[in-house]
């Protein structure tokens, strides 16, 4: 049994004000009905106290995102700012949900594609409100710190026992990064994330560079570590124009003219470097919270919808 949404009980009559604009215009551009419907796996027990609503806990790990904050944080938060309970539909005379029942509900996301199809729900809707402009999909990806300790570097890179899922990878700056690679397509004029995948740090971005594609977008914009059969292949099966940067091969120098194609490329793909510099800076996802690949996707991708969801008030 769920609890009820709060509906402004007697409580909250009696306090002024309170209120958050952003989340006001966020609560209003979602069909939040279609978010629920696809949560309404996520069962309470029959008996015993009724549990909260798994829409009301997916907005508050979206508040965790926007503000930064961890379980036992949001916790403390839940309990004295209105804004928030308003958000997610917490009454004031009515208990907030603790920092193990937050961390059990994520852990639940995990399962079964279950977030995939949330973001991909969240993106949808976003798209089908026109803030999507599909003039074209920048693609890249980036290194993301693991929880754990670094493990000594050996021979074939060396695995951590704590978090066996994350790898090493050697940056195009010579620094050696252990842990995950977040590979996305962003939306050129919206910087609306469209498509994302978690992969331990040294799967190449070639391996996924066709994933990142949405197939309606007129252009695909990318760097020389995409070059490659599949995604030529993706893009010529939707007519979308290849804007990915040509690279040299041996005894085959790059052209004048090719050169300056790449620089033009360049200077459009590069925006996608101040979305990972802001999911890095206020989002935190310069280094990952949790052990293993399933937990970290769970937690990125929540990440991501509540970028997108910042992204669209902003344009909105």
């Amino acid at each position: 049994m769920h609890r009820a949404e709060g509906t402004g009980g007697f409580a909250e009559a009696l306090v002024v004000g309170g209120g958050n604009a952003r989340l006001e215009r966020i609560g209003v551009l979602m069909d939040w009905s279609r978010v629920e419907a696809l949560l309404a796996p996520i069962h309470a027990h029959r008996t015993g106290r009724p549990a909260f609503r798994p829409l009301s806990l997916f907005k508050v790990l979206l508040l965790e995102g926007w503000y930064g904050l961890s379980d036992p944080a949001m916790e403390e938060a839940l309990g004295d700012r209105l804004s928030f309970r308003r958000f997610c539909g917490l009454p004031l005379d009515e208990a907030v949900p603790d920092h193990s029942t937050i961390s059990r509900f994520r852990s639940l996301l995990s399962r079964d594609g279950l977030i995939e199809q949330l973001f991909d729900e969240v993106v949808r809707q976003l798209d089908a409100h026109g803030l999507v402009v599909k003039a074209g999909t920048m693609v890249d990806a980036t290194l993301i710190a693991s929880a754990a300790a670094e493990p000594p570097r050996q021979r074939g890179g060396g695995r951590s026992m704590v978090d066996p899922d994350a790898a090493w990878q050697k940056h195009a700056s010579g620094k050696a990064w252990f842990g995950y690679k977040l590979h996305v397509g962003v939306d050129r004029h919206s910087l609306i994330v469209r498509r994302a995948l978690l992969t331990p740090a040294n799967i190449a971005e070639v391996e996924h560079g066709h994933d990142l594609v949405s197939g309606d977008e007129a252009a695909v914009w990318a760097d020389k570590g995409y070059v490659g059969p599949r995604l030529r292949a993706r893009l010529a099966r939707d007519g979308i124009r290849d804007r990915t940067q040509q690279r040299a091969q041996r005894g085959h120098p790059l052209t004048p003219r090719q050169k300056h194609r790449n620089a033009l490329i360049g200077r459009v793909r590069g925006r996608i470097e101040g979305v990972f510099g802001t999911l890095k800076r206020s989002y935190g996802l310069r280094r990952m919270r949790f052990l293993g690949l399933a937990r970290n996707r769970c937690a990125t991708l929540l990440t991501l919808i509540a970028w997108n969801l910042n992204r669209a008030v902003a344009r909105a």
